[in-house]
């Protein structure tokens, strides 16, 4: 019996680990797609390609496998360009496979036309094709494992229309999936230089103001264990980054989190684990970090290492490097100390900001500015207990003031804009969480802004009935509408809405409640507090539109840290 190329590649990804898909479907990849499900894959289909990759990437990153997506040739091709680089910057495992048009027709204007590979390179770690039948297997295999080798990323599988109608006997296909599967290499464990980490403990052991830094690559190498350990047994002060939080929680005694500022500013160590120093983390230049800071740099990337030239590099598996300080550390035992000044300076400021925080959202305001509804969200989640929801914060001043409001306690549930900023990936990661983890709800706290780049996937979220609840608030525009200068307005056009402005009160709550999902209209603590907890409790798919006052926001650019 003969099978086709799309079997072919269901099986292949079946072989290979794949569990979960995501895409938009279209001519020349549904069978493939159908074969998948039928397979055993569940295949969460999209009505944009872009939320498709970006549930994919962030699939990658939750599960530590390669997230796999799938979409139609040409357009459907450059809608996950987005995706690729996104999930280039941010290291995460993700693999886009795109139709592509008949190899014959090639160069004469066929439909959909596209040089895919030469368009998927720039933001993929490797770009390939399948170009007969008899590679699908190899093909397939390689993409998978270059994902989520060393420094993780996106990679590219093309699939041409001829070679998904070839065929193939059932016997040469089980021949070549079972030599691929015995030939597929497995990841060597890094080689850590004894004398190096000697130094990296002798660094911390002597230094005066020692900080730990941890980013979503600590995250992503399931860290949480071994950080908790050296934290504890060195009582040395920890400051995580946006999608750090939680692999300590952010109450634990020696969080510097609220004491940002003098953390980065005064420590003369950081020990800095699957964290770049990039614009997140100022660099690690003055004036936010000392001159004479030593930074010593995990990353599993020796390029990151020789491109920041940290006083000392460390190049690794973020869980594995700490071990093995830990087992270092256990040799020669040594700890700050609840009194040791350092600590009790980042304590002190750290409960001082807090205490000042407090006072703001203690205070109910209403029309409401984006700190009392934000409180109301937190205490509605942290009464959830464990296992805590994922919580998916996209926007500019919504995800500013979650970050500093939204509390984690567990590791891998807080998902934002990352490393680029990105708009547009909320609905996406959403739906990747709820897949990904089911058995934890999902809370998106998303601006109206961010929202709207994805908002009509809350159909996708009511058709596989995920348990979501989408957060919006609901200021009028991008940042808070029209925020524009007397001298701004001028011109023939001066009448037209400001580029920032949306239509004021829109309600959001309503299209979900067009595919038979829950909304619910809110604009008082109460209201929010009932919506909270009973849409917290249904796990069904609802949208609470948060209406918020137009000028309690600003206007956002980097994200400003000012603790």
């Amino acid at each position: 019996m003969e099978i086709d190329d799309n079997v072919l590649a269901a099986k292949s990804l079946v072989r290979f680990g794949v569990r979960h898909m995501f895409g938009v479907v279209g001519i020349s990849v549904t069978s493939l797609a159908n074969r998948a499900v039928a397979l055993g894959v569940r295949f969460i289909a999209f009505h944009n390609e872009q939320s498709a990759g970006y549930a994919a990437s962030s699939y990658g990153y939750l599960t530590a496998t390669p997230g796999v997506f799938l979409t139609v040739s040409g357009p459907g091709c450059v809608h996950g360009l987005a995706v690729l680089s996104n999930a280039s910057i941010n290291t995460w495992p993700t693999v886009l496979i795109s139709g592509s048009c008949d190899q014959a027709d090639v160069g004469r204007g066929d439909f959909q036309e596209l040089n895919q590979i030469e368009a998927t390179k720039p933001f993929s770690k490797l770009s390939v094709r399948a170009s007969h039948i008899s590679e699908i297997p190899a093909r397939v295999a390689q993409v998978l494992e270059w994902a989520q080798s060393g420094r993780p990323g996106g990679c590219y599988l093309d699939l041409p229309t001829d070679v998904l109608h070839q065929k193939i006997s059932e016997s040469e296909a089980e021949k070549l999936l079972t030599e691929v599967e015995k030939n597929r290499a497995k990841p060597e464990p890094y080689s850590i230089s004894n004398s190096k980490i000697e130094e990296a403990v002798s660094l911390l052991r002597r230094a005066e103001r020692p900080l730990i830094v941890f980013g979503k690559g600590a995250a992503y190498a399931r860290a949480e264990h071994v950080l908790t350990k050296l934290v504890e047994t060195t009582g040395i002060p920890f400051l995580p980054t946006p999608m750090g939080k939680g692999l300590l929680p952010d109450t634990h005694a020696l969080a510097a989190t609220a004491a940002r500022s003098l953390a980065i500013g005064k420590c003369d160590v950081a020990l800095v684990v699957g964290a770049r120093l990039n614009w997140l983390l100022h660099f690690g230049e003055p004036p936010k970090w000392s001159k004479d800071v030593k930074f010593i740099l995990v990353d599993v990337s020796e390029e990151e290492i020789e491109l920041r030239k940290p006083h000392l590099g460390l190049v690794g598996d973020a869980k594995q490097v700490i071990e093995v300080l830990n087992k270092e550390i256990k040799d020669d035992p040594f700890c700050l100390g609840n009194t040791h000044p350092w600590v009790q300076a980042i304590s002190n400021k750290a409960k001082d900001n807090v205490a000042k925080m407090e006072v703001q959202l203690r205070k109910d305001v209403v029309p409401f500015n984006f700190l009392t509804p934000m409180r109301i969200i937190r205490d509605a989640i942290a009464d959830l207990g464990s296992p805590a929801p994922i919580v998916v914060s996209e926007g500019a001043n919504t995800m500013d003031v979650g970050r500093s409001v939204l509390v984690q306690t567990e590791p891998r549930t807080r998902l934002d804009a990352g490393t680029w900023g990105t708009m547009g990936v909320g609905l996406g990661y959403c739906i990747a969480a709820a897949v990904a983890s089911p058995d934890r709800l999902v809370v998106a706290v998303e601006g109206d802004s961010g929202f709207g780049f994805s908002a009509i996937e809350v159909e996708t979220l009511v058709r596989y009935q995920l348990p979501v609840v989408v957060i919006v608030f609901n200021n009028g525009g991008v940042y808070g509408g029209d925020r524009r200068r007397p001298e701004e307005i001028d011109g023939p056009h001066k009448g037209d809405p400001a580029p920032t402005d949306f239509v004021p009160n829109a309600g959001y709550h309503a299209l979900i409640e067009a595919f038979g999902g829950k909304g619910y209209l809110v604009g008082t603590p109460d209201e929010l507090k009932f919506a909270l907890s009973e849409s917290f409790s249904a796990r069904k798919p609802a949208v609470i539109n948060v209406v918020i006052d137009p000028y309690a926001g600003s206007e956002s650019g980097r994200m400003q840290h000012k603790n």
